[in-house]
């Protein structure tokens, strides 16, 4: 643990909101909060968390120190819980003191990240979510940081998701998960309705495609079982089912 967690730099935070359900991947329906950092070294075209990603869209990134951001955590979650860390890319700071210090108090944490920024304190997380964004995302996978990242978890739970629009998309999942057969692989259909960078209560809910959505799900269950590929996980995005594009929940 870092020796003074009230004092050490300064995280950049978008936002943290709970006590929710984790909404996708290894931890759907479990009780998080979320810690949202700021500032992405991705530009994917169908992103759903620009505020997160380009303070040009949102202007209230709060510095906060390791202890500040527990103490909103702790705040908002007395009793011990899973903490979600997400972006943005998360792996762009230092949360190790952050994961330290709420470890010590009985969280547990969790972190989602492309995949393009190795860390070592990636193996004092309960949960690494490595999702490497697919084709349709306009970005490229560098497949040797990808490696790092798992390397770098050691003996923490490591899992790989990946989001999928299409058939290319489809075939990525299925590369990635050759190079890295011992590492479980989720997959869920992508939202190709995804909220406005900046939150407006009129529209922000009805935008969502869920007819849309639901024929990519038929579509990537039908795919995966056609193929045979059974150790692949099929999820819906649970939170955009049950509250749309709304955030904070």
């Amino acid at each position: 643990m870092s020796a003074d967690p009230l004092h050490d730099p300064p995280l950049r935070i978008a936002e943290i909101f709970g006590p929710t359900i984790q909404g996708e991947g290894a931890l759907i329906g479990v009780p998080t909060v979320f810690v949202r950092t700021g500032g992405c070294d991705y530009r994917c075209v169908w992103c759903d968390s620009m505020h997160a990603v380009d303070s040009a869209y949102r202007h209230d990134w709060a510095p906060m120190t390791p202890g500040a951001v527990f103490a909103e955590i702790e705040r908002l979650a007395p009793h011990p819980l899973m903490v979600t860390l997400s972006g943005g890319n998360p792996a762009i700071q230092d949360l190790g003191p952050l994961i330290a210090l709420g470890q010590a108090r009985g969280y547990r944490f969790g972190l989602e990240t492309q995949g393009s920024v190795a860390r070592d304190w990636f193996a004092a997380l309960d949960l690494l979510t490595l999702s490497p964004k697919p084709p349709s995302s306009g970005m490229e996978t560098d497949w040797a940081v990808l490696a790092e990242c798992i390397a770098a978890a050691k003996s923490a739970r490591v899992v790989l998701k990946i989001v999928v629009f299409d058939e290319a998309d489809y075939l990525y999942a299925q590369d990635v998960a050759r190079r890295h057969p011992a590492v479980p692989m989720f997959l869920q259909p992508g939202n190709h309705t995804p909220p406005p960078p900046e939150p407006s209560a009129s529209d922000e809910t009805a935008v969502v495609d869920h007819d849309g959505l639901n024929e990519r799900m038929l579509w990537l269950i039908d795919r995966a079982l056609g193929d045979h590929w059974y150790a692949a996980t099929i999820l819906p995005q649970l939170h955009v089912t049950l509250w749309g594009n709304k955030r904070g929940v």
